[in-house]
C-alpha cells in the first residue's frame, strides 16, 4: 500500500443520487494512497448511489455534515451524479461545509455534476474548472472558466468531466491532497 495519504482524512460528501463510480474509484484511491475516507451527507443512514438514472448500492453515511466540521479534514472529494449535487447545494450546513475547504486553503477534488455545489458555494470567481458539458453555464455565470478536459487543477482544485476521466482524476486529487493547503486558493474566496 502507498503512504502519500498516510494520517489523511478525507471528506466525501454525497446524498442521495450519488454516482456510484465517481464515489467508490476516488474512495479506493484515497485509501490505497494510505488516507482514510470519511461519507458525509446531509442526513444520517445511507446513501443511495444510481449508475446513471438506475438504482445501484447504498452506502453508509459516517457522519452528517451538521456535525463536521472542515477543520477536521485534509481534502474533500465531491462525486457527481445529476440528483446528488442538486441536493447538496439546497442545504446549508452542505454549502457552508464546502465553503470552509476553500476558506481554509484545503484540497478540493470535483467531478462531473458535483461543481453545481461549488456554485452555490461562490467560490469559483476567477477559477477554471472542468464538469460536465451541460454546467458550463452556471460555471460562467458564477464567475468561473469552464474547459473542456479530462482533468484541471486550479489552485488546489482538481475537477474533471465524466466516470472515463477517473484513472486521470482520481491520481491527481491523490496528488493534490498529499500536497496539501494552497495559500491562493483563500485568497481567492
Amino acid at each position: 500500500m502507498a503512504t502519500e495519504l498516510a494520517g489523511k482524512k478525507i471528506a466525501f460528501l454525497a446524498a442521495e443520487g450519488v454516482e456510484q463510480v465517481e464515489l467508490t474509484e476516488p474512495w479506493k484511491a484515497v485509501e490505497q494512497a494510505g488516507g482514510t475516507p470519511e461519507l458525509l451527507s446531509v442526513e444520517d443512514g445511507e446513501v443511495q448511489a444510481f449508475n446513471h438514472l438506475d438504482k445501484a448500492d447504498t452506502f453508509k453515511v459516517d457522519k452528517i455534515v451538521s456535525d463536521a466540521s472542515a477543520a477536521d479534514y485534509d481534502g474533500l472529494v465531491l462525486p457527481g451524479g445529476v440528483a446528488n449535487p442538486d441536493f447538496l447545494r439546497t442545504d446549508e450546513d452542505a454549502v457552508a461545509f464546502v465553503r470552509a475547504f476553500f476558506e481554509q486553503a484545503k484540497p478540493v477534488g470535483v467531478i462531473c455534476h458535483g461543481p453545481w455545489t461549488l456554485v452555490e458555494a461562490d467560490v469559483l470567481k476567477g477559477r477554471t474548472i472542468t464538469s460536465w458539458p451541460s454546467l458550463r453555464t452556471d460555471i460562467e455565470n458564477a464567475g468561473g472558466t469552464w474547459v473542456d478536459e479530462e482533468v484541471h487543477v486550479d489552485n488546489g482544485l482538481t475537477s474533471s468531466r465524466n466516470p472515463d476521466d477517473l484513472p486521470a482524476f482520481c491520481a491527481k486529487i491523490v496528488e493534490e491532497f498529499a500536497e496539501g493547503k494552497h495559500a491562493e486558493q483563500a485568497a481567492s474566496v
